[in-house]
């Protein structure tokens, strides 16, 4: 959706410097105007449904008062933000807070496992609407995979609800994000080199974006803190600013914290994936961190045990052959810790704030994990503020519906 923007600078005075806020700051250039609509959105997302005001965009942006006036008046004749209310008078006219509109637009989010399918449905704050789920057999090839993708985005799909912006596809890795075409994949010789992205864009009919599984786990994680500012999708999105906070109080959110992953700010996770195999993604600067060839996050075939019990990947004695055989004769424990040593060595090289663990071994002994790798990590800490060990708030499917709404919010 291309949307244009007003422009022009704080004053008349131009100092030759550009007023931003963060690392996305809003740019006056007419060149940017799509650049300025998705901050925008970004910042009304990010403070839910009791919104903000024209001069707090503003300021928030670094764009004028003018522009952010065009901006908003387009944006709402597209139906993507309306008025919030009016906030609490401080002497003078009350201000229009402006909100988001979740049900705008849709995103669909298919997560690819090597032996189940699972399809979400979200809204613009990331808000599952509907889902639809069954086995899969990966190995059966990329034909007979592309057939189950299409049939579940039909279940989920609405024919009379939003318009769907895109389709967002969560794989086994390794593969190419960028040319959306599927790697090696280790025990799956038959994927490599099909062109997932494309097959599946011609078969939907919309935009299709292709990551890893661990990927998108990264992208659904950070969202989590965006997502609780807003009540549940079926809840009255019109509540006020109190019961928002009273929301968020009960979850044990921090809206504060929502906002700095929402908005661009300093935070860093990595997300730890342990189902029927282990990787890592990582968020990084504001956004998922792919590296140079879509390669990043093969957490689990770092080598904890040379001359150790011999991986899938044809190495020895890697993490994920590691914690899955202690998985396969039952000892959790010891495979929570396995992971818990490789986690240290991650973090001691990225010094990230938060290790957010997920899939189905997790979710089969949650307390279990979330204490194994938290005592690791304690106990190989080299400084005090050690980051914060914690289950995943969504999963790997709400993550490729996350991917699929970044291009609006101008993060594609």
């Amino acid at each position: 959706m291309n949307r244009g923007s007003g422009s022009g600078s704080r004053g008349s005075g131009n100092t030759g410097h550009r007023d931003v806020y963060g690392p996305r700051g809003g740019v006056n250039l007419p060149a940017l105007r799509g650049h300025n609509d998705a901050l925008v959105l970004e910042l009304l997302r990010a403070a839910g449904p009791a919104g903000l005001g024209r001069t707090e965009l503003a300021a928030r942006t670094g764009l004028t008062p003018q522009a952010v006036s065009k901006i908003t008046a387009r944006l709402g004749a597209d139906g993507l933000i309306a008025e919030a209310g009016r906030a609490a008078s401080t002497g003078g006219k009350p201000r229009t807070l402006l909100r988001l509109v979740p049900d705008a637009r849709h995103a669909v989010g298919v997560h690819l496992d090597r032996d189940e399918l699972l399809a979400v449905r979200v809204d613009l704050a990331g808000r599952v609407v509907a889902e639809s789920g069954g086995p899969l057999d990966f190995g059966a090839g990329p034909e007979a995979a592309v057939e189950a993708v299409v049939r579940a985005v039909a279940r989920v799909r609405d024919p009379s609800g939003p318009p769907l912006l895109g389709v967002g596809v969560a794989a086994p890795g390794p593969l190419d994000h960028r040319a959306g075409v599927m790697g090696r994949v280790t025990g799956f010789p038959s994927w490599k080199d099909f062109p997932l992205r494309g097959v599946l864009e011609g078969r939907l009919g919309l935009p299709v974006l292709l990551d890893k599984d661990t990927n998108a786990g990264a992208a659904a994680a950070a969202g989590a803190w965006l997502r609780a500012t807003w009540p549940d999708a079926d809840a009255d999105a019109d509540a006020d600013a109190d019961a928002d906070a009273d929301a968020l109080a009960v979850r044990g959110a921090d809206p504060e914290g929502a906002e700095v992953y929402a908005g661009g700010g300093a935070r860093t996770c990595v997300y730890l994936h342990i189902g029927t195999g282990l990787g890592a993604g990582l968020w990084l600067g504001g956004g998922v961190y792919r590296g140079a060839r879509s390669a990043a996050g093969e957490f689990g075939h770092q080598v904890l045990l040379l001359d150790g019990p011999r991986c899938r990947c044809g190495a020895r004695g890697c993490v994920e052959a590691l914690c899955l055989e202690a998985v396969a004769r039952g000892d959790v424990p010891e495979a929570a810790r396995i992971v818990g040593e490789a986690a240290a060595n991650l973090v001691a090289l990225l010094d990230v704030d938060r290790v957010l663990l997920g899939g189905r071994v997790v979710a089969a002994a949650p307390d279990v994990f979330v204490a194994g790798v938290g005592a690791v990590l304690a106990a190989r800490a080299l400084d005090p503020a050690r980051p914060v060990v914690a289950l995943a708030g969504a999963g790997v499917a709400e993550g490729a519906a996350e991917m699929a709404l970044t291009p609006l919010f101008g993060r594609g």
